[in-house]
């Protein structure tokens, strides 16, 4: 607690703290996700103004933390709802589909799955996908690899 009193500015106190908030977001949201939270609940907390007035800042920083990892966790089960309801309904409303390759589609990751989009529903070129995304020809190329050998096994089994 003595170095709480020590403290005195904003950067200090994320300093002094840091490690400890980035640990108990790994416990809360997983070592993928846990720097964003405490990005995202510093950057709250510091445009709020109230850390540098907090009595214990500390205590008040875990509570962002764990707000922003509630957060999250409730944008990833909406998220995982929507995609649900997306398949269920593309399942029944084509029945020339397979809903397996639907789910599987579903479960690419987001880069994956809008690098197949541009290329079988666009038909754009992977040169054209990496301008169009902002990245590179090669990840372009990358993402659409692993999400192939996804589907493939989905495909062929």
């Amino acid at each position: 607690m003595e170095r709480m009193t020590e403290v005195h500015s904003e950067a200090g106190l994320y300093e002094a703290f840091r490690t400890s908030l980035v640990r108990f977001a790994t416990a809360l949201v997983g070592p993928d996700d846990a720097s964003d939270v405490v990005s995202d609940a510093m950057e709250s907390l510091l445009r709020s103004g109230q850390l540098v007035d907090a009595e214990i800042p500390q205590a008040l920083m875990h509570r962002a933390v764990l707000a922003k990892a509630k957060s999250m966790q409730r944008s990833f089960f909406r998220r995982r709802a929507r995609e649900r309801r997306f398949v269920e309904q593309w399942a029944t409303e084509q029945p020339s589909f397979n809903p397996d390759v639907v789910d599987a589609v579903v479960r690419l990751s987001p880069q994956q799955r809008a690098c197949v989009y541009l290329t079988y529903w666009e038909d754009l070129s992977p040169p054209m996908i990496a301008e169009r995304l902002g990245i590179g020809e090669g990840t372009v190329k990358q993402y659409l690899a692993r999400a192939r050998a996804k589907l493939r096994e989905v495909l062929y089994d």
